[in-house]
C-alpha cells in the first residue's frame, strides 16, 4: 500500500464555533481525499507535531501532497501585507518543514494551489498579493460564489513534462480558484503551463526527475465538477503516483 501523506487544512480557535470552539482542528477536504485514493494508495493526513515526531512520520511516507487553503504569508518572501491578505503564517511553518523534509530526501512531492505557491516560495520565488488590485487588466481568476464551476485557457509550454501529457488538447482549459499568483519565479523551477493572461500555472522541479516534484496552481481534485471539460486531472496523479512507487521501490 502506497502512503501518500496530506498537509492539514487548519481551524484555529474560534468561541463563537459551537463544536470544539476553542480547539485547533486540522483537516483534509474530501474532494482531495477521493481523487488520492486509488486502489493500492493511503492518503493520511499529516498532523501537526514538533519537528522531531513529524519527521517520523514523513519517513513512511512514498509522496508528499500539499493541498490548497489559505494564503501564504508575505512576511516568508520578504514583504508587508499590502491589504487584508495577512496569510496564515502558522500553517505556513508547518507546510515548509514538510516541503524541506521531503526535499532533503528526494520524496515526491504535488502542491495544488496554496502547495503550488508555497513550493514557489520555499524556492525563493515571491507572488502577488492579490491579482484584482494589483494587476486589475488580468482575467477573473477567483469567484466566491461560482468557485470551482468557472475556467480559463492554459498555454502548455513546449517540450515539458505538460507538453508530453497534454500536447494533443486543442484548447486545454483548467479551473481558477485563486486570487494570488506567482510573480517571481523560484530557483530551479521549470514553468509546465501559463494562463492566457500570463500567470505560471504549473511547474516542475529541475533537481528532480520530470514529475517528481511539481505544483499546479488549479485544482485537479475539483475537476468532477465541470466534468469532460478540462485537463484530465488523473494523467497529473499517475505520474505523482509513478513517482511515489518508484520511491518506495
Amino acid at each position: 500500500m502506497l502512503k501518500i501523506g496530506i498537509s492539514a487544512c487548519f481551524f484555529y480557535p474560534d468561541p463563537e464555533r459551537t463544536v470544539f470552539g476553542h480547539k485547533s482542528l486540522s483537516y483534509m477536504e474530501n474532494d482531495m481525499v477521493r481523487w488520492i485514493t486509488k486502489k493500492g494508495v493511503l492518503p493520511i493526513l499529516l498532523p501537526d507535531l514538533e519537528e522531531s515526531l513529524l519527521a517520523d512520520i514523513l519517513h513512511q511516507m512514498d509522496g508528499i501532497v500539499l493541498q490548497g487553503g489559505s494564503d501564504i504569508a508575505p512576511q516568508h518572501y520578504g514583504e508587508e501585507p499590502i491589504g487584508p491578505w495577512k496569510g496564515d503564517p502558522y500553517r505556513d511553518q508547518y507546510e515548509l518543514k514538510i516541503l524541506d523534509y521531503a526535499i532533503r530526501n528526494h520524496k515526491p512531492v504535488l502542491g495544488i494551489c496554496r502547495g503550488f505557491q508555497l513550493m514557489n516560495v520555499y524556492f525563493g520565488g515571491t507572488m502577488y498579493q492579490d491579482i484584482g488590485s494589483q494587476l486589475p487588466q488580468s482575467a477573473v481568476h477567483r469567484s466566491a460564489s461560482l468557485y470551482d464551476t468557472i475556467n480559463h485557457p492554459v498555454h502548455i509550454e513546449p517540450g515539458t513534462l505538460f507538453d508530453r501529457l497534454y500536447g494533443h488538447v486543442a484548447n486545454p482549459l483548467v479551473n481558477t480558484v485563486h486570487h494570488q499568483a506567482i510573480k517571481d519565479l523560484g530557483r530551479d523551477l521549470e514553468v509546465f503551463a501559463r494562463s492566457e493572461d500570463g500567470f505560471i500555472e504549473a511547474f516542475g522541479y529541475t533537481k528532480e526527475a520530470a514529475g517528481k516534484v511539481m505544483g499546479v496552481q488549479w485544482h485537479p481534485e475539483f475537476s468532477q465538477t465541470q466534468k469532460g471539460i478540462l485537463l484530465d486531472e488523473n494523467l497529473i496523479l499517475n505520474v505523482f503516483i509513478e513517482h511515489a512507487r518508484q520511491h518506495r521501490n
